[in-house]
């Protein structure tokens, strides 16, 4: 067990050099997505569920939408900071209901918070989970996708106003000085 344990420092070491990376911890996070999609595959054929031939376009483009609102939701808005906190630490609000947080702590709490605070890296565990919601759940994960592809048109409709009135007022500004 030594020889093996030698041999992962090294690896470790070669790859990280003099900066602390949570290899540790994101192995754990691997792992943990390999364990929860092998669990989901199992149950499924175990229960017989059929996969889906295809996914309608609807589907598609729902499931993308969804996939970006709810990463964004899990790793940037106010509202789920509680979720993150033990990862992370505040810095700064940035954007609309948006926070800055910068990561905390060593291994596993390390990696966890780096997965938490980014939209990217969680998209990949949302699309999976709604794309597993589809073949388990269809009609649910339709409406969880139709309510987060709203809030992400609202938010979308939101900027816009937001923008349109800046405008009107720079406008409004720049016609006072004449």
């Amino acid at each position: 067990m030594s020889a093996v344990l030698n041999a992962a420092r090294q690896v470790r070491s070669r790859y990280s050099g003099s900066e602390p990376r949570p290899l540790g911890g994101y192995l754990g996070a691997l792992v943990t997505f390999v364990v929860a999609v092998g669990t989901a595959t199992a149950v499924g054929r175990a229960r017989k569920v059929p996969l889906p031939e295809r996914l309608a376009v609807q589907d598609v483009v729902m499931l993308c939408v969804a996939t970006h609102k709810a990463s964004r939701l899990l790793a940037k808005e106010s509202i789920t900071s509680p979720l993150r906190a033990p990862f992370t630490e505040y810095l700064k609000p940035t954007g609309e209901a948006e926070l800055n947080e910068a990561v905390r702590g060593h291994g596993v709490q390390h990696a966890v918070g780096e997965l938490v605070t980014c939209p990217f890296c969680l998209s990949v565990w949302v699309a999976t989970a709604l794309t597993t919601g589809l073949v388990f759940a269809p009609r649910m994960t339709r409406l969880v996708n139709t309510a987060l592809t709203a809030v992400a048109a609202s938010d979308v409709l939101q900027l816009g106003y937001d923008g349109s009135k800046q405008l009107l007022h720079a406008a409004g500004s720049l016609g006072n000085h004449d």
